[in-house]
């Protein structure tokens, strides 16, 4: 299509191996999750679904916004970027039409074609590749073909007679449809584990919530907001899910109140399954997520996790179980979540001495009694509920930051927090701290001075503005927005 780009997503391939009533499940809910995610980016997107592939044809002004979203939508396996072209009806025509797209790219280089083909022809895809590259090969200044590591590959399908030259390959997320297989609650810390098991549930296709036990004050409930917020909008933006605070604090308290040190870590974590259950179960949610690793501290060996899950009847799924910490944080560099947690306030809500490694289910059923549950059913009932998508909005709430459309330069300093992009233009002086860096050095600067932060869509800035208004009790941060021209 004229003045568009299209892309071919290939389907992860598990779902090509379903049956057909599943299979045109997934592919539909697929096509639904795109068309929701697209049309938020350019109105002109077109998605076109077939039964083994999906097509996107994009306005080429949006590009890489559309890239960015198809490589992390779950379920596709493949993106290719292809330039097509219509009524190949004969091999000399096939053989003409690749000639135009690539022959300037094969001068004085080797190069190999391989060939797709669907529909009814006289000639098989063998006889594609070798009558293209002998063609190539007489018509073109390339050096010469070369089946093993060639300098280039010649790639396209042909489907009837439609080509569609690949001139670049994405790999997809892979995974299922987000939506096909159900929803859990994560129980989020905001810390490397819970958020990559949360990213993995969403990979695997499920509509992930996440639930909040408040242990440390405002600052640690806006940083797991944020990560939160950014699983989401990344890589689940397609459906609206719910962001759970329960305050924590009274139910410590009880804790260290009725709980021998050694099982208080084991009984924290009972006790956040038992409330978790009590969300799950108003927002008809059949399982829980929790990002726990088997051993990697004392309330997560084999028999202390039996303990914790005696609380609950809930499926609870630990996806890290058998992953060790290099690993995790590799997959947080991979999807952009490492600066999150590296920076994620800390609270120590339960500091066991000599913690419990192998409880003992009698002795556990005996501690349990003795908690006040009246306690934990009141912190339930003060959970607040909010869609993940208003959680901008929610934060401001707690303690409106002001917007500022016009600088001062003489009065604003800007604080750009975003981890690349181009220097605003104004006269105002501007810093560049990363949010990552931002907690460690707004202390360092001048505190006579109002500063304004700074991100693209206004998101980011809100979130860490109110987080140092909160941590450093200071009233000289505000969020810098931009008039729309």
């Amino acid at each position: 299509m004229q003045n568009k780009q299209k892309f071919i997503l290939k389907l992860f391939p598990e779902i090509m191996i379903k049956g057909s009533s599943a299979k045109r499940q997934m592919v539909g809910q697929l096509y639904a999750n795109l068309t929701n995610i697209l049309e938020k980016i350019d109105a002109g997107i077109e998605v076109k679904k077939h039964s083994d592939k999906i097509e996107i044809y994009s306005p080429l002004s949006c590009l890489e916004a559309v890239k960015q979203k198809l490589t992390n939508t779950s379920g596709i396996e493949t993106v290719l970027e292809v330039t097509q072209v219509d009524n190949i009806t004969t091999l000399d025509a096939l053989k003409v039409a690749v000639e135009k797209l690539v022959a300037p790219k094969l001068t004085n280089k080797t190069f190999v074609v391989r060939a797709k083909r669907s529909g009814k022809h006289p000639f098989t895809s063998m006889d594609i590749e070798r009558s293209v590259g002998g063609y190539l090969l007489a018509h073109t200044q390339a050096k010469k073909v070369q089946l093993k590591n060639p300098d280039i590959t010649v790639e396209f399908e042909l489907i009837q007679d439609q080509l569609n030259l690949i001139t670049a390959r994405y790999s997809g997320l892979s995974g299922f449809p987000l939506g096909t297989q159900g929803d859990i609650l994560s129980l989020m810390s905001g810390g490397f584990d819970s958020t990559i098991a949360s990213y993995l549930t969403m990979k695997r296709g499920i509509k992930t919530h996440f639930i909040f036990f408040n242990l440390g004050g405002m600052a640690h409930e806006i940083g797991v907001k944020q990560v939160a917020f950014y699983l989401w909008s990344k890589f689940a933006s397609s459906h609206k899910v719910k962001f759970i605070s329960i305050p924590f604090d009274d139910v410590i308290g009880e804790i260290f109140a009725s709980t021998p040190p050694t099982y208080m870590g084991v009984m924290l974590k009972r006790l956040m399954l038992q409330a978790s259950e009590q969300i799950a179960d108003k927002l008809e949610i059949d399982a829980l997520l929790t990002g726990e690793s088997v051993a990697q501290v004392s309330s997560q060996t084999l028999r202390n996790l039996a303990l914790i899950d005696q609380a609950t009847n809930k499926l609870v799924l630990r996806p890290l179980a058998t992953m060790n910490k290099p690993e995790i944080i590799a997959l947080a560099e991979k999807i952009g979540t490492r600066h999150f947690a590296e920076n994620m306030p800390e609270y120590c809500g339960v500091i066991s001495q000599n913690p419990i490694t192998h409880g003992s289910f009698k002795r556990m059923e005996k501690v349990a009694q003795k908690f006040n549950y009246d306690v934990l059913q009141k912190a339930v009932d003060d959970a607040k509920i909010i869609d993940i998508d208003t959680v901008v909005d929610d934060v401001n709430q707690l303690q409106a930051v002001e917007i500022v459309n016009e600088i001062d330069p003489d009065k604003h300093t800007i604080i750009d927090i975003r981890t690349e992009g181009k220097e605003l233009t104004t006269k105002a002086k501007q810093i560049a701290i990363p949010f990552h860096n931002l907690k460690k050095e707004f202390e360092k600067l001048p505190q006579n001075k109002e500063y304004l932060l700074y991100c693209d869509k206004g998101v980011m800035s809100q979130l860490h503005a109110q987080y140092l208004i909160d941590h450093y009790k200071c009233d000289n941060v505000k969020v810098y927005r931009p008039k729309e021209d």
